[in-house]
Parts: C-alpha cells; structure tokens; sequence
C-alpha cells in the first residue's frame, strides 16, 4: 500500500509494494505492456513515478487538445530525454513513426514510455489503439510501455471489453485501489482513534492526505478545503463524475439523496420522482465505480432486492454529500455558524457509521482471537422475542467461521464509558433469538472507542482494528 510520510512540508512516497514489485517484474521483461487505472487523486501518477526513478524513461501526460498537438509534445518529451535537438522541430503524422524513434533511442538499453491520461489522446486519436494493438501484436514494441488513466469507464472499455482492439494485448492489468486505514496513521503522525477519525473523512486517497497535512488540525483542514468555496475539494464529486459519467446532475442528485438517508431503492425513486426501473443502471455504475455499495443483511443473497440498502462506499463521499451539499447555500454566503451546528450535532454519529465499516472490514478474512473469519455484514430484522412478540433487531457486526463452528456477532460504539458488560448480555440476548444462530457457538465482541470501564475482555479497540488492518 501507498505510504506517505512527513518530510518537511511534502510527504514522501513509500510501499504500494506490491504494485511496484510487478511494474518491476514487468520491466525485466525484454518488452512488456502494463495498464494502471482507478479514480483521480489515487496515486496513479505517484507510483508511476516511484517506479520510472533510475531509468530511462520518457513520461507524456495527455491532455484534452488536438491529436497533432499531442504529437508535437510527445515529440518534444521525447527530443528532451535524448538531447537530440532535430525532434523538437521535426513534425509527426504518425504515431507508429513518433513510437518508432522512442524504440530506436539506445536499442541496447531497457527504456520505459509512459502515457499518462491515455483516455485523453484516444477521444483525438480515435484509431490510436488499433496502432497500438499492431505494435504489440508483431513485436515492434522493443520497450515497456505503461498506459494509464483516470475514466475508469474508458480504460475498462479499452482494455477489458472483449471487441476493444487492446483487449487481451496487456502483461499485466492494475486498477489502483484507495489505500487502507493503517497507513494514515503513520503518514499524518496520529494515534489509532485519531486515525479512524481522519480516515472517516479522507479516506484512503493519498492527495487528500496531502492537504490534510498542510493544516493545524482536522477542523481547520476541513474549512480550508471542504467547507470552502474556494476549498481545493469543494467540487471534488462533480470532478470524479466527470471522468466516467454522462449524467452529472442526476448521479450528484442520487448521491444526494443517498448521502441524507433514502437508503431504500423505492425511497431514492420517490425522492427522484421516477419508477425504480429507471435507476438500475445508474446505481449499478456507482457501484462498479466504487461511490456506492449495496448492504444487505448477513445469510441473504447479495440479488436480494427487498432487503439491498444502498450506501455511500467512499468515506470522503459520505462526508461531503452529508455535511457539504445540505449546507451549500451557507457555505457559499460565508455562513460558519448552521455548519459547525451541523458538526457539533452529527460529525460523532457519522464516525460511528465509518467505524462499524473499519470494523467489518477489518473481521473480513481475518484471524481474530484464533479463529478466522469469512465476510463480515451487518444483519437486520424483525424477530419473535421472549415473549413471542415481534421485536426488530440489529448487529452491527455478524460473520461466521471459515470452519462453520462460531457466528462473531458484534456492537460498536464511538463513545466513551461504555458498559461492557451490559452491552455483551444484550448481544447475546438478541443472539439467542435468531434461529439460525443455534448452530453456532456465539462469539460476542465489543468494538470500542474507549476500554469499557468494567474492563471486560471481549472489547476491540481502535488499536486493535489498525492492527487487524494492515
């Protein structure tokens, strides 16, 4: 994973070690074709860079301009790192003749030809692909070429549907992922609550880190980038959107919704004013875009319309459509006082709701007291209790054992002084009312912003989660 670390003002990039122990794989090949993707501000251009020290490379970023533009500055990048002056006056019509000089510079040495933002150049350069697709096939390509971009849509398009020309051509494919909670706490200095604080906000994107360093505090960071007209993030969805949907307004007014508690499909139509049908596809493509999530209760069948709750996935997402957009018209009149209300009332509750993700995630396929666990969910619904009256009940945490032997059902709380053991005998009360849950052996746990005062054992602290996480 991607680590950044204080030094003096920048922080320094180290890790995705995995990410660059195949770029590095790929470059001791004679020739290879590597394609990194994912959403803006990830760290795509970061490892790229990390991994181009030392060698011989020639790093073009494409940007939205005319196709013999883009030549003449792949021309000039290419004239600069060979020192040979005749390129940058020379003029390309080809893009084979433009990839050929690059292979000619020095054949004896491994050279690498990096296209940043590769969507850009193929909305000018429409056939670029099937060149690119000829190279590979025939072997022409005597170098490592790595493609990259930011439309998660385009590149998906490009290299993993099965018409596209590229499809199948590449060694190696990698779509960049946010990076995971352990490491914030080591870039920003933090401790393990402060962390899972910070990481509520920001979460795992790496420039946010970065401006999130540049402040005093959470607070001040907050009204100098968010909660700011002039904030560098104050139009950070309308940015993401751009890159992979038609649709702006209607994706925002979804998010929107979502962000503010319709979680139901027929509650989000009701509020869009439109038959459920319609919504299908855009909520699929928040999905696969990776701003939404689909909840649905532990032990049900992930088609399971009726019982799906839709989420906010991305935990800077969640926090702009849920502080940010009810708030716009105060935000832009320069109000502070209804925002630091909205904070002051709700900001705990909304940790809380990122903690009892870091949670799930953090039981997901992992050892906890001896025993390992498969996908972790939340589980909700309506039981007959003691008295065989209808009671709803709800965990916050539920997986079973790989082995099929315990159910870890769990509670989480982000706040202090908390009862132990009261909350232990109230989940494992409303264990005992599930009836699938006698065929386990019930594993009760506690996840805790604070050491219960009754200092029980079965509490997981935030330590603990950042421990479980890495």
């Amino acid at each position: 994973n991607l680590i950044y670390y204080k030094e003096g003002l920048r922080m320094r990039f180290i890790g995705r070690k995995s990410e660059l122990s195949k770029l590095d794989a790929e470059y001791n090949r004679d020739s290879s074709f590597v394609v990194i993707y994912g959403r803006r501000r990830v760290g795509k251009t970061t490892l790229i860079k990390e991994f181009l020290k030392e060698k011989t490379a020639f790093y073009f970023l494409a940007t939205e301009e005319l196709e013999s533009q883009s030549m003449k500055r792949l021309a000039g990048v290419v004239a600069r790192t060979t020192k040979n002056t005749l390129l940058q006056k020379a003029v390309f019509t080809d893009w084979v003749d433009l990839f050929q000089v690059i292979a000619d510079y020095k054949p004896e040495e491994k050279k690498v030809l990096v296209i940043d933002e590769f969507p850009y150049l193929v909305e000018q350069s429409s056939e670029l692909p099937s060149v690119l697709q000829k190279l590979v096939d025939e072997k022409l390509l005597k170098y490592n070429l790595v493609l990259c971009g930011s439309s998660q849509n385009m590149m998906y398009g490009l290299f993993l549907d099965s018409t596209a020309p590229l499809y199948g051509r590449a060694d190696e494919i990698m779509k960049l992922a946010p990076i995971r909670l352990p490491y914030i706490q080591e870039a920003l200095s933090l401790d393990a609550m402060n962390a899972i604080e910070e990481y509520a906000v920001w979460g795992g994107v790496p420039r946010y880190w970065e401006l999130r360093e540049n402040q005093n505090s959470l607070n001040d960071a907050l009204w100098h980038n968010i909660l700011s007209v002039n904030g560098t993030l104050y139009e950070e969805p309308i940015k993401l959107f751009q890159d992979d949907v038609k649709d702006i307004v209607k994706t925002s007014t979804i998010m929107s919704y979502i962000g503010t508690g319709a979680n139901r499909l027929s509650e989000i139509a009701a509020r869009c004013n439109e038959p459920a049908t319609n919504l299908s596809r855009p909520l699929k493509k928040l999905i696969d875009l990776g701003f939404l999530e689909k909840d649905v209760p532990f032990g049900i069948d992930e088609k399971n319309a009726k019982k799906s709750l839709y989420k906010i996935a991305d935990p800077f997402m969640a926090f702009y459509y849920q502080f940010v957009v009810p708030n716009r018209s105060f935000i832009e009149l320069g109000r502070r006082l209804p925002i630091e209300q909205a904070l002051t009332a709700h900001l705990s509750e909304y940790v809380s709701m990122q903690w009892e993700k870091l949670c799930r995630d953090a039981v997901t396929g992992n050892l906890v007291n001896g025993v390992v666990y498969g996908k972790a969910k939340r589980w909700w619904g309506s039981v007959l209790n003691e008295d065989k009256k209808p009671e709803q009940v709800e965990f916050d945490v539920m997986a079973e054992s790989l082995d099929k032997k315990y159910l870890l059902v769990g509670e989480c709380k982000w706040t202090t002084q908390e009862n132990g053991k009261q909350l232990t005998a109230e989940l494992l009360r409303k264990a005992n009312l599930l009836p699938f849950a006698k065929c386990y052996t019930v594993v009760p746990m506690l996840f805790l912003k604070n050491a219960p005062k009754d200092g029980i054992r079965n509490a997981v602290l935030p330590e603990n989660i950042v421990e479980l996480m890495k």
